[in-house]
């Protein structure tokens, strides 16, 4: 995968911080209410993340990883607390800011894939640009060819998602999540349906994507996947249990 070519030059006009955290969640708890008791995902989580990290959230089922991410990417709101992305405090803005600001800022890999099916994987990874607008539409298509040709599956480019297989799938999920250059990635459980040989090409996708300088953060169920990354968050009843940096010694000393 040719990481210098289209992703490493940022197009959303919102440079990473330099030296501080690009990403700061502080005092963060989220309760559900309903017509019984209330439930608390998460309970007073304080996290940064700087931009390049890459970065496991691992948990059991119902731990509070997939609320996280939705704090994260402004798709829910904390009940307290504030999340700052590169000077943006995420969930003062409304709707309409929101989304605009997610399109520019945020690629999300969901774990079953949400590819549009009727359009090809060219013209999924081309609407997500054409929604946004920060490419330049004479750009477009090039770049939504050259997205599909660095993750490998640029010969399927006018397929249907439904002749592809998973992992090609995720693999048109991740350009599509890639389309306006966004400095942060996420993705949630995005090798839970895949074998494990395709679960490791996507693993190393993600892995050079923050090599070239991206934020990716990946939430998992999977302890054992956690030797890949640099950093290891483990959620347990909606609290940080651990948060694991690897040591620059083992992580040069990694295959």
């Amino acid at each position: 995968m040719n990481t210098t070519n289209p992703t490493t030059q940022s197009r959303t006009g919102h440079a990473p911080l330099s030296g501080a955290s690009l990403i700061a969640l502080r005092a963060i708890s989220k309760t559900y209410t309903g017509a019984g008791a209330g439930f608390t995902a998460l309970k007073d989580i304080d996290l940064s993340f700087c931009a390049g990290e890459y970065v496991a959230i691992i948990g059991k089922s119902g731990s509070g990883k997939s609320t996280l991410l939705n704090m994260l990417t402004g798709i829910d709101h904390p009940s307290q607390g504030s999340v700052m992305i590169n000077r943006i405090d995420v969930h003062t803005l409304d709707e309409s800011a929101l989304a605009r600001w997610r399109g520019k800022n945020i690629g999300i890999v969901f774990q079953f894939f949400q590819l549009i099916p009727t359009l090809t994987i060219f013209e999924n990874v081309l609407l997500a640009m054409d929604f946004v607008k920060v490419i330049p539409k004479n750009e477009r298509q090039l770049r939504a060819q050259q997205l599909l040709d660095q993750v490998g599956i640029g010969k399927h480019a006018n397929k249907l998602p439904a002749a592809l297989s998973g992992g090609e799938q995720q693999r048109a999920a991740i350009a599509r999540a890639l389309a306006n250059d966004p400095p942060i990635m996420v993705a949630d459980e995005p090798t839970g349906n895949l074998d494990s040989q395709t679960t490791s090409v996507i693993q190393n996708l993600f892995r050079q994507l923050a090599d070239a300088g991206k934020t990716v953060i990946v939430v998992t169920h999977d302890p054992s996947v956690s030797t890949r990354f640099e950093r290891v968050i483990t959620l347990k009843d909606g609290t940080v249990e651990s948060d694991v940096h690897e040591s620059t010694e083992t992580r040069g000393a990694r295959p």
